[in-house]
């Protein structure tokens, strides 16, 4: 692991999302930003195809593959955690709050949908390693212990596996605040309760709202046409 110096590196951070609130939606509010205490020296990035033969008897060879479709990406990342200089002095708070990317959020247990976040992982400009992913394995090795048994050094290992969808067609800057999605009220529409059905939030109702010029956003002339961004920017970051 890089220790990381004070200005001039990226730093390797977590960005922690509610989980879509439908199937085929996007994810929702960001729950946190999470920066990594070192930068990883290594990262696992798979990404797998599924092929169909039919076998064939009279066949001297093999028969051919029919593709049937491609899988997603899975990353593997390492987080090392050290608290020797902490007043803590432990680790065990930040592997904890690693692990709750594998129990449902308190939001989706309450709308009585339960899942756990989508996870994110971010360092600087890289592409093919950032990917909206679900945490499907998360193991920690304690490797240095204080006198009263805390453990003082941790390495975890963290699985994210893809789990954003496209929809066929779909603009890939859809991703982005300028996304032209549209939706057309109906009667009974506000826009808290979009905000919701689209993000997970219902406060993110003034994204939605500034895009469209809404000052009030309880009353909606049903069959207008909305402007719905395609993510929310608003996010709390995580204290590491």
């Amino acid at each position: 692991m890089a220790s990381l110096p004070a200005t001039g590196l990226a730093r390797a951070q977590l960005r922690i999302m509610e989980p879509p609130a439908r199937v085929g939606a996007r994810p929702g509010g960001v729950i946190a930003t999470v920066p990594l205490q070192f930068n990883p020296n290594k990262l696992a990035l798979r990404k797998s195809t599924e092929w169909r033969r039919k076998p064939s008897r009279m066949a001297s060879e093999s028969a051919l593959p029919e593709f049937v479709g491609s899988g997603p990406r899975s990353l593997d990342v390492e987080v090392f955690l050290d608290a020797t200089a902490k007043h803590d002095n432990s680790v065990e708070q930040k592997v904890e709050r690693l692990m709750l990317g594998c129990v449902p959020t308190p939001r989706s247990l309450a709308a009585k949908k339960p899942a756990s976040p989508w996870i994110r992982f971010e360092w600087g400009t890289a592409r093919t390693t950032s990917f909206n992913g679900v945490l499907t394995s998360f193991s920690v090795n304690y490797s240095l212990f204080d006198v009263d048994g805390k453990p003082l050094r941790a390495t975890c290992s963290l699985t994210l596996e893809e789990a954003s969808t496209d929809a066929p067609g779909q603009n890939p800057t859809s991703g982005s605040r300028e996304a032209r999605r549209t939706h057309t009220v109906v009667a009974g529409d506000s826009l808290p309760q979009l905000a919701w059905r689209e993000y997970g939030d219902a406060t993110a109702w003034r994204v939605i709202a500034e895009a469209n010029d809404i000052d009030d956003p309880f009353v909606l002339v049903p069959g207008r046409e909305l402007l719905v961004p395609g993510t929310v920017e608003s996010e709390v970051d995580g204290e590491w």
